[in-house]
């Protein structure tokens, strides 16, 4: 397939309108039009973009090759599944849907039709996660701290699929081990869900993960930190920048301007080395829908796949599911 392809886009919200821009700037993509039920948001994106607004998602269904759904998670399911049945690729924003029941009913149409299906967990595409990916070697305990400041569009679902869910799914996707215990605990500050979560999660090889996410703090934080055997990963996905702390034997003389411990005779001295890896200047959004054109283009499973969507939805509800949750 080296023609555009064809695609349209569910929702014009504000995360809704991001992905219209970012679908016609990528030559990738003919953004065909879209559909939103509210006339003001439809003729507000028609008069910035020049895209047409459908008036019913069947009609366009009938004219695209994929679907982006960009819509409340809550109707995520519905959306999803016509479009699957009516043969189009679908992009789903996270979470892939609201209740894991519809997630396992989902992958199996997914698999049905044999169509690609992409979830948005867009920090898979950050640039300081990109940069530390190489690094990666088995780490065996995370800490990860998410907050931001209170905005009402995220409060139909707790914190935990707000927020907590993009560091979920980088968790498993580094980790790669059977969860096989939970523990959890939440605060409804401002909403009848928790506006404030921790969750540790322990894995079968032993990697342990704290997870922290808050939706009413003063300032907004996305750190994650990865602790592996003589290394220390840190990952700021807000400012985009990554550091590599690793700590290796010595042989011969220590060099005299490098940073070295003494951990005693059985493991003697030791040499500390700081790195800075280059972040790419690239937009996380625009990069997975590249790559979801990719996958369709390719026929390969997309990088974050609706299996990946689903474990992470999963996992998440295991923590709501455990949580012992407190009202402010």
């Amino acid at each position: 397939m080296s023609e555009r392809i064809k695609v349209g886009v569910l929702g014009a919200g504000h995360l809704g309108r991001i992905h219209i821009q970012q679908l016609k700037e990528l030559d990738v993509w003919d953004v065909v039009g879209f559909h939103d039920p509210h006339p003001e948001k439809c003729a507000a994106i028609t008069a910035e973009f020049g895209v047409p607004a459908f008036p019913e998602v069947q009609g366009l269904l009938n004219v695209v090759d994929a679907i982006d759904v960009v819509t409340p998670t809550i109707t995520h399911f519905e959306l999803a599944s016509m479009a699957l049945r009516a043969g189009k690729h679908v992009f789903i924003e996270k979470p892939l849907v609201n209740a894991v029941q519809e997630a396992e009913e989902l992958l199996a149409l997914a698999k049905s039709v044999r169509r690609s299906v992409q979830v948005g967990h867009v920090e898979r595409f950050n640039p300081a996660f990109q940069a530390a990916l190489p690094f990666f070697a088995d780490p065996m305990f995370i800490e990860t701290h998410r907050l931001a400041q209170f905005n009402p569009r995220g409060t139909d679902v707790s914190v935990v699929l707000d927020l907590m869910i993009h560091d979920i799914d980088i968790v498993l996707h580094v980790v790669k081990s059977p969860v096989v215990d939970i523990r959890a605990s939440g605060v409804a500050v401002v909403s009848d869900t928790p506006d404030i979560a921790n969750a540790r999660i322990a894995f079968e090889n032993g990697c342990v993960a704290n997870l922290t996410a808050s939706r009413i703090s003063m300032k907004n934080m996305r750190k994650s930190r990865f602790f592996q055997k003589d290394a220390y990963i840190a990952v700021d996905m807000l400012d985009k920048n990554t550091e590599i702390v690793r700590m290796r034997g010595v042989d011969g003389e220590p060099d005299p301007f490098a940073v070295t411990i003494d951990l005693g005779n059985a493991k003697g001295l030791r040499e500390i080395s700081f790195e800075k890896p280059e972040v790419a200047k690239t937009n996380a959004i625009r990069e997975e829908l590249r790559s979801f054109a990719y996958s369709i283009r390719n026929g390969t499973t997309p990088v974050v796949s609706i299996a990946d969507g689903a474990a992470a939805l999963r996992t998440a509800h295991a923590v709501l599911a455990g949580m012992s949750v407190q009202k402010a």
